[in-house]
């Protein structure tokens, strides 16, 4: 037998061994990462963040390119960036329709309707899925030219992809300011500071305001960063619910002012008073032009006061021109029925961004 078989048989056996002792070790050492990771899971399990980029464009206001294009459509937005970090105009983009004031100041601009409310200033908005619903502890946006343009960002409790749709759909506002110009139009990863949730979403809302910009800004991606578990919510958090939406009230403010005008006033002087006021000796014309500059959810409030301010809120010349556009989150059927006896006389009506998701139905509409 040639001496040359053995050797080859030795070093056979050797690399053998070698193989086996190198598989020993990285199942070991495979295992003690995994036991790791468990530990690390169970006792810091708030810290183990999810990041996603958006999964699925579900809802937009407008965009600059057609239906059958993908050029500067909301369809960009879509997963991962296609453009990011590179600044300038790109057809890979999500880009508006409009930018600046010039389609405000045009002869064909529509008239601006009354009693909307001075915190509301969006002109678009897109609605972006994501694959896990989670607790928000950042949202990240990636604008490629102009950026400044995003007011608002919303999450929603609805899950798109539940077979079991919820019966009460609700919008928390994370994060919210007035539209600000920034100086040159590089890109940049604009992340606002948000406020924490009690639930968890897969459903993000962006909403724009272009007014100050010299061009069109354009989005490339979006990405969610958040927790499967909750959060304790910090003490100095404010949460913000869509009924407050378009308040501005500051309770502790008003709070003090209700102290100071109680020092002021003696409970008797009060008692001095007409059981209205001094309401009921105005004219009726000026009352109502009082109330004009109510808002809507601020007129059906007054209503509950006394039968005089009710019959002056629920007057059909209080609503000759409505916009429910600012309360599109909570606009339903119920609610249109309760406004029908008062738009008798109605020739205005903006209903835009209302009725998503079924809220209001065609019979409802249609009453």
């Amino acid at each position: 037998m040639s001496p040359v078989f053995p050797m080859l048989t030795v070093l056979s056996m050797f690399y053998y061994m070698c193989l086996r002792r190198r598989a020993r070790t990285a199942t070991r050492g495979e295992m003690n990462s995994r036991r790791a990771i468990e530990s690390n899971t169970r006792a810091l399990p708030i810290n183990v963040e999810i990041v996603q980029y958006a999964k699925e464009v579900l809802d937009f206001s407008s965009h600059y390119g057609s239906e059958n294009s993908m050029s500067y459509t909301m369809w960009n937005l879509a997963g991962i960036p296609n453009v990011y970090p590179s600044s300038g105009d790109f057809t890979q983009t999500a880009v508006f329709r409009t930018y600046g004031t010039w389609w405000d100041r045009c002869p064909s601009a529509r008239l601006p309707f009354k009693r909307t409310p001075s915190t509301f200033c969006s002109q678009d908005y897109v609605e972006l899925a994501f694959e896990e619903p989670v607790y928000p502890t950042a949202v990240h946006i990636l604008e490629t030219y102009h950026p400044g343009a995003v007011v608002r960002i919303l999450a929603c409790s609805a899950n798109p992809y539940s077979q079991n749709p919820p019966a009460e759909v609700r919008w928390e506002v994370l994060w919210s300011e007035a539209p600000t110009k920034v100086n040159g139009p590089q890109a940049r990863q604009f992340t606002p500071c948000i406020k924490q949730i009690n639930f968890p979403t897969n459903l993000i809302r962006l909403e724009v305001n272009s007014s100050l910009l010299d061009y069109y800004t354009e989005l490339d991606a979006v990405v969610l960063h958040g927790v499967k578990e909750r959060p304790v919510l910090s003490l100095k958090t404010s949460m913000i619910d869509m009924n407050d939406i378009d308040e501005d009230e500051d309770e502790e403010k008003y709070g003090c002012g209700m102290d100071t005008l109680n020092k002021q006033f003696s409970v008797v002087t009060l008692r001095e008073w007409p059981t209205n006021g001094y309401f009921d000796k105005l004219p009726y014309e000026l009352i109502q032009l009082i109330l004009s500059h109510l808002t809507v959810p601020d007129l059906c409030r007054l209503a509950q006061t006394c039968k005089l301010l009710y019959q002056h809120c629920c007057d059909p010349l209080q609503y000759i021109h409505l916009s429910l556009q600012p309360y599109w989150a909570r606009i339903n059927d119920t609610s249109l029925e309760y406004l029908q006896s008062r738009c008798t006389l109605i020739q205005w009506l903006n209903l835009s961004w209302t009725g998503n998701r079924g809220a209001i139905s065609v019979s409802g509409f249609s009453r």
